[in-house]
This record gives C-alpha cells, structure tokens and sequence, in this order.
C-alpha cells in the first residue's frame, strides 16, 4: 500500500515538473524565434541599402569620374585596400601620424568611401584611432594616398 501510495506521488511530481519544463522551454524557443524574425528584418534592411550609404561600389558617379581618366573600376576597392594594408611594416605605416613607444601602429581595416576617400582603422593592440585618406590613381594604376585627418583613442 506504501508502495503504492508513494509511486502515485512520484508520478504526480513528474508530470507537474515535466510540465513545467516543457512550458519554460515554449518560451524560450517562442522568444528567440523572435529574435530571428527581428534580425532577419534587419539583414533585409540592410540588403536593401540600409547598410552603407557611403561606398565606391554602385556609385555612378565615382564610375564616371574614373572613367574620364581612364582608370579600369574593376577590383578597384580591393587594390586600394591592398595597397594600403600593404604599406603595414614592421617599423609601422607610413601612412599613419603618431609615434608610438609601446609597439607599432599598423592599420587594420579599410573602408573606400568614393572616388577620393577612404577611412581606415589602425592599433597597435592596445591603443586604436582612424585616419581618412586622400588617394588618387593615375592612368597606369599607380595609387598614392595622403592623411587628411586622423584621430587617436585614449
């Protein structure tokens, strides 16, 4: 009879807490369904243009301003970008303004805006800042860039 009596309020338990369980993981599952509508409505923002207003890609009139000079706009964002990143050496990028005691600025991550600018990011690991530059291309494909502007993070 103990016997009995015991495993009907074991099996009451086990309903009540499966219960439980399986209501606590409906929502959880309910909230981060949620959440991938809500950021599959972003990426859906973003594709549609949302994501970068300033870009040498698609910009016609960057084409055209190329195009008067001669200068082919295929892979055009990644040879400046490689140029760029290329000037990293171990004594630093010349490129870069500030002088520093604890290891070498070296720039990490390049952004072409149009046809003249770009704006590129730089650290040393522990310090950061970012600088805009000036570049120009002439009819043999030779890049040369100029800092315009840069600021260091404390």
């Amino acid at each position: 009879m103990y016997l009995f009596l015991f495993t009907a309020l074991w099996v009451v338990f086990q309903y009540v807490n499966s219960t439980k369980v399986y209501e606590s993981q409906e929502k959880h599952i309910a909230k981060l369904e949620q959440q991938l509508a809500e950021a599959d409505s972003l990426q859906a923002v973003r594709e549609d243009g949302g994501e970068r207003y300033f870009k040498l890609k698609g910009n016609e009139q960057a084409y055209d301003y190329f195009e008067r000079f001669g200068v082919a706009v295929d892979d055009l964002e990644a040879k400046i970008e490689s140029a760029i990143i290329s000037k990293n050496t171990t004594e630093g990028n010349a490129l870069i303004p500030y002088e520093n005691a604890t290891g070498i600025f070296q720039i990490n991550k390049v952004e072409v805006l149009n046809h003249k600018w770009v704006i590129a990011d730089f650290s040393d690991g522990k310090r950061w800042g970012e600088l805009i530059l000036l570049y120009s291309i002439d009819k043999e494909g030779n890049i040369t860039f100029e800092t315009l502007q840069s600021v260091i993070y404390p």
